[in-house]
């Protein structure tokens, strides 16, 4: 018979751990623990012998649905069964938590837009290749630029003549969401490229609050009460932080980009970028300028210093290690910039 150990903490709310015995393929034993809150407190005995019986294959799905059966009309509190799932799934190593890996960091120098691109794609197919560890690395912009989704159309999201005006590169991400607007200095931009099994049973929209949830203690770190908004928004009382955007690679990496305003040109970004009446009034404001509250006017800080903060809280929460691109992903990537993604074929895929 195997033990085995496994823990999941809830975005915002509570940590489950489990602790499974496995036998021939199914689960024997199980003990679910944690510092939630669950009424009857009694269903807790229901839940963890709900489990017994179960493959050692179950899906966090099927997981969820024997606990959710055992547990009734019971309240689960700061957890659900599917964070049960979740813990119990890395407990019988099919998923991979925080503490499990060694984050190579990175506060990379500045590049050209069309580069940024490119590394983001190039150094999450090197996670999933097994040849970069899992990846925390900084940007530094070398221009202007706006970023439009992968899915997002040209025409209907740029003004060219603003953009010129501005000295804009456009360009095209991997991923979904909206446009993003960035002068060199004036906002924070990161990226996690990580293993897929660090988000193994979540679904998009809960692996955004994972993903994103250290960044919200560093905010808190620096006095700003930053919660996440879903689908993929970081944000405060006085307004919206940070967008994040994801693109899951099949090869078996995750890639989860943030852009965070630090002091937002908001006349430039009206001149730059088509907002329409809509998304303004499914936001709840009128003005496109009260859209983005800068992290500058939040914390009086230096944009260095906010980054230091952010890096100086990833190491104390998690193992890193001070990392680097390497000469072998610059090439990559420069390749990949030219074949791709400053091809008119890519960054007009959507006219």
């Amino acid at each position: 018979m195997v033990r085995m150990h496994g823990e999941y903490k809830v975005p915002g709310g509570k940590l489950v751990v489990a602790d499974v015995e496995v036998e021939d393929d199914a689960i024997a034993a199980a003990v679910i623990a944690g510092d939630f809150f669950l009424e009857p407190a009694e269903a807790i005995l229901d839940i963890s012998r709900a489990l017994s019986g179960l493959a050692a294959t179950a899906t966090v799905a099927q997981i969820a649905a024997a606990v959710q059966r055992a547990a009734g009309d019971a309240t689960f509190i700061g957890f659900s069964p599917e964070a049960v799932g979740i813990a119990v799934r890395r407990a019988l190593g099919h998923a991979t938590s925080w503490h499990d890996h060694t984050f190579d960091v990175i506060h990379d120098v500045p590049r050209d837009p069309y580069m940024q691109m490119s590394l983001d794609e190039v150094l999450s197919e090197e996670v999933a290749a097994g040849r970069r560890g899992p990846t925390l690395r900084v940007w530094e912009w070398g221009s202007n630029a706006v970023i439009i989704g992968s899915f997002q159309s040209w025409r209907n999201e740029i003004d060219d003549e603003g953009a010129a005006k501005h000295g804009m590169t456009v360009v095209r991400r991997v991923s979904g969401g909206g446009a993003m607007f960035v002068q060199p200095g004036n906002t924070i931009t990161y990226s996690l490229h990580v293993p897929t099994s660090l988000v193994e049973g979540l679904s998009f929209e809960q692996s955004y609050a994972f993903l994103d949830d250290w960044v919200l203690g560093a905010l808190r770190d620096l006095g700003i009460e930053a919660t996440y908004v879903p689908i993929n928004d970081i944000a405060s009382p006085a307004g919206k932080i940070a967008g994040a955007a994801q693109k899951r690679y099949a090869a078996g990496a995750v890639l989860h980009h943030v852009t965070m305003a630090y002091d937002i040109d908001a006349d430039a970004m009206l001149e730059v970028l088509r907002i329409g009446r809509e998304k303004l009034s499914d936001k709840g404001t009128k003005s496109a300028n009260k859209r983005v509250d800068p992290l500058r006017s939040q914390t009086g800080m230096e944009r260095a210093d906010v980054i230091d903060s952010f890096l100086d809280h990833f190491r104390g929460r998690y193992a890193t290690r001070p990392g680097g691109v390497t000469e072998a992903e610059i090439a990559l990537a420069q390749e990949r910039v030219e074949s791709k993604f400053a091809t008119e074929e890519w960054l007009k895929l959507v006219p």
